[in-house]
């Protein structure tokens, strides 16, 4: 399939502002890089009048930094975060409640896909996207059938070749999931025991890439690891030889919503924007073109065969046995895994 441009990072400097003249209104958005079509973005401000800064960061970690560090005067009206990370800010109280009044398009969304532990009644968010976190391969290098588990990454046949993405609880969960613990654990025996596995690993790690995971496959510095689906299905565009593999020890399950910063500027926008991509064909539109699977019922029925019926997009049960999603672990066992992760990439 054809992907359109996707949204650059858009520089600072152009002023974070709810509304750059009074003709003009502003909507700052806050989310992962090369994550929304460019097509989606112009058709909102042709519709809306509302233009759309888009700044980018490529770790949860990173985006709760920042929305700290600016939550006395916010200046990002939508925020993207992974799963655990809506249950966290909502619980720290960094978010503006979403008023369900402004969001007709709110029931086209999988009724198993809302309502979760991390956000009661969506409250605080609003679905974007779901997906998994596997294995990937470059078929040409590395025969796909003889890698199948977390645990040939440990191959020495791979080291100094291995991609893994810079997302702490995901690399994590490798390691946990490794040694036959939950990827969600809080026990500190078991994370340390993950970190000591996870530093047997390091050697061979190529890069920790969370900002486009395909490159390093893409550009031949690395032909096994980790990968979001969705890069495997753009960088499978560039190169088909790329293969995404659900590991049997269990995929990475997650779950991307919008959010508002509790001290956002423009929340009217904010809403118009969730509302505008609730709608089908803009779900559709998303999902078809950046390789991701859209929570929206209606939006799925609009997709082509060859889209909803791809399994590195739209997993079937068999490939989610043993999966986990993922949760929030609490502040405590948090910054236990932040204490290991930074000795692990220090490579201590």
């Amino acid at each position: 399939m054809k992907k359109m441009a996707l949204v650059g990072v858009a520089a600072l400097s152009l002023g974070l502002a709810g509304c750059s003249k009074q003709d003009q209104p502003v909507l700052n958005l806050y989310n992962w890089s090369e994550y929304m079509p460019q097509e989606v973005l112009d058709q909102f401000r042709a519709e809306t009048g509302i233009r759309v800064i888009y700044t980018t960061y490529d770790s949860n970690e990173a985006m709760y930094a920042r929305l700290r560090l600016l939550d006395s005067s916010s200046h990002y009206d939508l925020a993207v975060p992974s799963t655990y990370y809506v249950n966290k800010m909502r619980n720290e109280g960094l978010l503006a409640p979403i008023d369900r009044s402004q969001l007709s398009n709110f029931d086209n969304l999988d009724p198993s896909l809302i309502n979760l532990n991390i956000d009661p009644d969506n409250a605080y968010s609003v679905p974007y996207l779901w997906g998994t976190t596997g294995l990937a391969v470059v078929a040409d290098r590395v025969d796909p059938a003889e890698v199948t588990r977390w645990e040939d990454l440990w191959r020495e046949d791979f080291v100094g070749r291995v991609m893994m993405t810079n997302d702490m609880r995901e690399v994590f969960h490798v390691g946990l999931r490794v040694l036959g613990y939950s990827g969600n654990t809080r026990n500190p025996d078991e994370i340390e025991a993950a970190y000591r596995k996870l530093a047997e690993l390091v050697p061979s790690v190529r890069t920790f890439n969370s900002d486009a995971p395909r490159m390093p496959y893409l550009e031949g510095e690395t032909h096994v690891g980790m990968i979001w689906n969705g890069e495997a299905v753009m960088g499978q565009e560039d190169m088909p030889s790329l293969t995404y593999i659900y590991p049997e020890e269990g995929a990475i399950v997650w779950l991307d919503s919008f959010v508002i910063p509790r001290n956002a500027r423009n929340v009217e926008a904010a809403h118009k924007f969730i509302d505008f991509m609730l709608r089908p064909e803009i779900a559709a539109l998303v999902s078809t073109e950046i390789g991701y699977a859209t929570p929206n019922v209606a939006g799925k029925a609009l997709l082509e065969d060859d889209v909803r019926g791809d399994r590195t997009s739209y997993p079937t049960e068999e490939d989610l046995v043993n999966a986990e999603f993922q949760e929030d672990v609490g502040d405590e066992a948090l910054q236990i895994y932040l204490r290991y992760w930074e000795m692990l990439k220090a490579g201590r």
